[in-house]
């Protein structure tokens, strides 16, 4: 396994963690903790996947990112409200 595996290992295991957090209702949606987990987490699968390329993981993660930070910005928006 060389550093690039671990890192994308490293990331799988914050989105398992994240998704197995909201799922056991230990967190919700809105949760930063659940959200920081994805976001990590993706962007860790990301780098990975620089190295170890494969389309569809790098088009899946590009989106989860996208969808973290929208997520991220209206939990935001919502609590100045």
């Amino acid at each position: 396994m060389d550093i690039f595996q671990l890192i994308g290992f490293i990331g799988m295991v914050f989105v398992v963690v994240a998704y197995f957090l909201l799922q056991t209702e230990k967190k919700k949606i809105t949760s930063w903790t659940y959200q920081v987990l994805n976001l990590i987490g993706a962007i860790l699968l990301l780098i990975s996947l620089f190295v170890h390329f494969n389309l569809g993981s790098f088009i899946i993660e590009i989106f989860w990112i996208i969808i973290t930070i929208l997520g991220m910005y209206k939990n935001l928006k919502g609590n100045r409200k």
